[in-house]
């Protein structure tokens, strides 16, 4: 009981302190936040909110959506409160048609990374031949992104993750797109939700996983291979069954450059500065 009371002032004392999150302990990435957190925020007041992602100490974002603004609109807010736009979304169908337009937006916000977090399959099939499909429109993508500065990332789901040929589909996407044009984002939540373990992942695949989204899942809940899970599960970091504390650990010397704490849950607002917190904590 004493031990968790202290836990908890310690917690409450780093809130208060208001301490920049843009690095932590030396063998720790920086840590920043998946702006898409704050989806229902954003839509009411995008100013308002991006004071507020300021006043939590975070200086990285990863960009999910301008709200109405235009990109340099979007980018002279983030410029205003001292964030640093790391990377942008990319969807799988304007990656395979044109790059243009996300090589355009990218640049605009000043993010480095364009990250894909989706391959269209249908319903709960994920097969194969759609991840060979990503392999060519993903290698293609990302020599071109290569060639105008910028980095191409995929987030699995969690549907990658079904067996095949004595691994998974994960194992031939990760054995078959070109390390020179496109890498990972790993969110430990999505890699747990279907069975495997982030840190044993970590180090099969050193230097792929390039960002990481950090989110807890409430224990208890039970996973699947589909891509779905309720986002109420979703818990403040460190008091899930994740292990967010091995995993940020492993992560720098596993070659991942930033990491970005990620919570959908209805009470986002009010758990990404416990997230932050306890990040601190972790030694």
């Amino acid at each position: 009981m004493f031990t968790k009371m202290l836990r908890t002032v310690r917690l409450a004392v780093l809130l208060l302190c208001g301490v920049p999150f843009a690095g932590l302990a030396q063998n720790m990435p920086p840590v920043g936040l998946e702006l898409y957190s704050l989806r229902e925020q954003f839509p009411k007041d995008v100013p308002g909110t991006m004071a507020k992602v300021k006043a939590m100490g975070v200086k990285y974002v990863e960009v999910a959506g301008t709200y109405g603004l235009t990109d340099a609109e979007f980018k002279k807010l983030l410029d205003a409160n001292g964030l640093k736009a790391i990377g942008t979304s990319g969807e799988f169908d304007q990656l395979q048609k044109d790059v243009k337009p996300i090589i355009r937006n990218a640049k605009a916000l000043g993010a480095k990374y364009v990250v894909c977090f989706w391959i269209p399959h249908n319903g709960d099939e994920f097969t194969l031949e759609d991840v060979k499909k990503a392999v060519a429109v993903f290698n293609k993508a990302g020599k071109e992104l290569k060639a105008n500065g910028l980095s191409l990332a995929y987030h699995p789901h969690g549907y990658e993750f079904r067996p095949h040929a004595g691994g998974t589909l994960f194992d031939y996407l990760v054995q078959n797109l070109d390390p020179q044009y496109v890498n990972f984002e790993m969110d430990v939540f999505w890699v747990k939700h279907p069975g495997q373990d982030p840190v044993a992942l970590l180090k099969k695949y050193p230097g792929r996983f390039k960002l990481m989204h950090l989110k807890d899942r409430q224990p208890g809940t039970e996973g699947n291979q589909n891509g779905k899970a309720d986002v109420e599960t979703n818990v403040v970091l460190g008091q899930g069954d994740v292990g967010i504390a091995e995993i940020v650990k492993n992560a720098k010397k596993a070659g991942v450059e930033y990491m970005f704490i990620e919570d959908e849950s209805s009470r986002a607002e009010q758990q990404i500065p416990q997230s932050l917190a306890f990040l601190k904590t972790v030694q």
